[in-house]
């Protein structure tokens, strides 16, 4: 068993605080910008549309993600309290929600980008967001959030500031899971870039992410008191519908494949 007591927090300099999350979820975006850059030079993309979509990128994805919190995980709360949607920093971010935000955002930026279609950039986008994933589920790590049921696994994690009860480190199961998913995406996309099936990466992304998440959510605490009597909890019930979509993708990449329809790439 492994005792997690470990600060939140780097480093704080007069009303200023450093937290290992936020540090996380910058390097994030600092080495999703550089793996995009690589992405846009070998398929001769400028680096201005590239900046045009880490802007879309950003907002989405803290829209998406807050707005998901608020609305999936205590609605009655914000919806009574709607200010209180607005204080970011006091925390409740939600991936289904980032993930929405991020559709919206990639549809947006494709329809000002006309060489780039939504499931071109996409394929492309997302293996710079499971590596996102993969950082802020560490995060949560630092945080001693987001943790797992009771269990006496040898790897188990006793979380000082929640309990003394050893759990499930459902943070790394998911930081494994998405930094395995992020090194398939690169190492395919790198081999294939070419000659890639359109939707193929985007289809893999959503099944083996929400897949994952589906399965994980067994070994997690209730995010919520209302999924308490539910048979699947909220973060299950949000990822069925993304793995459907998936496996969508991945159908209609390989009939299009077979077919010999031209390729958007």
């Amino acid at each position: 068993m492994i005792t997690w007591d470990v600060s939140p927090e780097i480093f704080s300099i007069g009303p200023v605080t450093v937290r290992w999350y936020g540090l996380l979820f910058a390097s994030a975006f600092i080495i999703g910008y550089q793996i995009m850059l690589w992405i846009f030079k070998k398929e001769n993309k400028t680096e201005d549309d590239l900046n045009d979509l880490v802007w879309y990128m950003i907002i989405a994805v803290v829209i998406g993600a807050r707005l998901g919190h608020c609305l999936f995980y205590n609605p009655e709360y914000y919806l009574s309290n709607p200010i209180e949607i607005l204080k970011v920093w006091k925390g409740g971010l939600a991936s289904h929600g980032a993930t929405i935000g991020i559709v919206v955002g990639l549809i947006y930026y494709s329809k000002k980008k006309k060489d780039q279609s939504f499931l071109w950039i996409a394929d492309r986008a997302l293996i710079a967001i499971a590596l996102a994933a993969a950082f802020v589920r560490v995060g949560n790590l630092f945080n001693s959030e987001i943790i797992g049921k009771p269990t006496d696994v040898a790897w188990s994690f006793i979380f000082v500031s929640v309990d003394n009860v050893p759990r499930h480190p459902t943070q790394i199961y998911e930081a494994l899971a998405y930094l395995s998913l992020f090194v398939f995406l690169l190492l395919y996309y790198k081999k294939n870039y070419q000659n890639l099936k359109k939707g193929f990466m985007t289809g893999v992304f959503l099944i083996w992410l929400f897949g994952f998440r589906f399965f994980v959510e067994f070994f997690k605490e209730n995010q919520t008191y209302f999924e308490e009597g539910l048979a699947l909890n909220m973060g299950q019930l949000l990822s069925i519908p993304l793995v459907i979509l998936g496996i969508y993708f991945l159908i209609k990449s390989k009939a299009e494949n077979d077919t010999g329809t031209p390729k958007d790439n």
